[in-house]
Formats: C-alpha cells, structure tokens, sequence
C-alpha cells in the first residue's frame, strides 16, 4: 500500500473580517472561524469592520472561548472603532482581548 501524506495545519490561521460583519451575510466566516480551531494559533484582522451585530461578537466570543481551552493562540491584527465600539457596549472588549482601535 502506498504511504499516507500527512496533512500539515498551517502554524498561523488569518482571518480578515468582512466589512459587513453580521451574521445573516456570514457563513463563510463561520466556516474559516472552525477551520480554525485545529490551528496552532490563529490571528484575526478586524480592521475592515463598518457594521457588526451580536450574533457576530457572540460568534467570536465563543471562537476565542474554545481556541484557548484546546491550548490554540488567538491574537488581532487590528480592530475598526466599529468592532471595538460594538464590543465594548455588550461588555465583550476583556472577552475577546481586542487591541485598541485603528481608524477606518
């Protein structure tokens, strides 16, 4: 029998968030956010946000939650005031360790 390939994970998962970050318009998000969680570390650039929605900050809250309990890094590139400002009035700014926010 022929030798099996061994798949390697990336080290570093990038995850760019969509300008339109709400979850009805999101699956492909969802898709790339479980991809993720086999992955070393992933790092995640919300830089590009103009509108979010709970749904959406729930989602990454959890994403967060479950890359640290499997030993995975998690790190932002970068937050729009949008996302931080989002966050920060559901009180999720210390749950999803967002850096400080990067004009749009």
């Amino acid at each position: 029998m022929g030798s099996k390939r061994e798949i390697k994970q990336p080290r570093t998962v990038e995850i760019g968030l969509p300008a339109d970050c709400r979850m009805a318009a999101q699956s492909a998000l969802l898709a790339e956010l479980l991809g993720a969680l086999d992955a070393p570390s992933t790092q995640i650039d919300g830089s590009a946000v103009e509108r979010v929605d709970t749904a959406a900050l729930q989602l990454l809250t959890l994403f967060r939650r479950e890359a640290l309990s499997r030993g995975c890094e998690v790190s932002w590139r970068g937050a729009s005031n949008t996302l931080c400002e989002a966050a920060d009035t559901l009180g999720l700014v210390k749950a999803l360790d967002l850096p400080a926010a990067v004009p749009a």
